[in-house]
């Protein structure tokens, strides 16, 4: 079923009024008379309707309008890769469900945000979380920080049961083993370096407050990293819910 994000306001009333975006998304889809189609505010709001005129974008009720329990709380922290391979962790994330997406500057990161643009970067990732959650049938969009540095990274992970992909001395766990003991009460979250690896001071600080944990025995590239850790911790907390 095609799918369109929409504000609560419209999706409670009978006549909704899509966004420019979404009469462009539905133009695009070509959609007939009497198709129906989903519409979702991404904070747990839904209702399917009917097209009852394609030419003139109106569309009729079919359900009421219902509301998706928030998700389990996920977070992803990852300093931010060149270009589309980044945009490409931001949809991944979101299909997985994770819940919010911090982006990190780091010492070694090659990407390289200024102060001004840091709004512009965090709106422009919210529409691609946005987009996948919509292809994805999630009802929930993960919240998208504005960029932070390294530094400021560590208050926000200090409020979580993180998990980071490191090498020390010794060796660490494999992320899945690391998994099934975190504590709880705090939302649990993975942090990810960027391609040049954290620097020894930044990696002696992050452990401090999270647990290092190994990706395997191949050296990943940072958004495989990213992708592979927030998969086992989803798979693994999955699992011990479910036995």
């Amino acid at each position: 079923m095609h799918r369109l994000l929409a504000d609560a306001d419209s999706i409670r009333g009978d006549s909704p009024r899509l966004s420019d975006e979404a009469l462009a998304h539905m133009r695009v889809l070509r959609l007939k008379d009497g198709e129906e189609i989903e519409l979702f505010d991404g904070c747990g709001l839904w209702r399917r309707y009917a097209v009852a005129n394609a030419s003139r974008a109106e569309l009729s009720p079919t359900s009421p309008a219902m509301s998706a329990e928030r998700p389990s709380p996920l977070v992803l922290f990852a300093c931010v890769t060149k270009g589309s391979r980044w945009d490409w962790t931001v949809e991944k994330a979101t299909e997985l469900g994770v819940t919010r997406i911090v982006p990190v500057i780091s010492a070694r990161t090659i990407v390289r945000v200024e102060p001004k643009e840091r709004e512009s970067k965090r709106s422009r990732w919210t529409r691609i979380a946005a987009d996948a959650a919509r292809q994805s049938d999630a009802k929930w969009i993960p919240e998208v920080l504005a960029p932070v540095s390294f530094d400021e990274s560590l208050s926000f992970v200090k409020d979580t049961a993180c998990l980071v992909g490191a090498l020390t001395t010794p060796p660490p766990r494999p992320i899945a083993a690391a998994v099934r003991e975190l504590p709880t009460g705090r939302d649990p979250a993975v942090y990810v370096g960027p391609e040049g690896d954290f620097t020894p001071d930044e990696l002696s600080r992050l452990i401090e407050i999270a647990t290092p944990v190994s990706f395997g025995s191949t050296i990943l590239r940072a958004e495989t990293a990213a992708i592979y850790g927030v998969s086992v911790l989803k798979a693994t907390l999955d699992s011990c819910i479910s036995s």
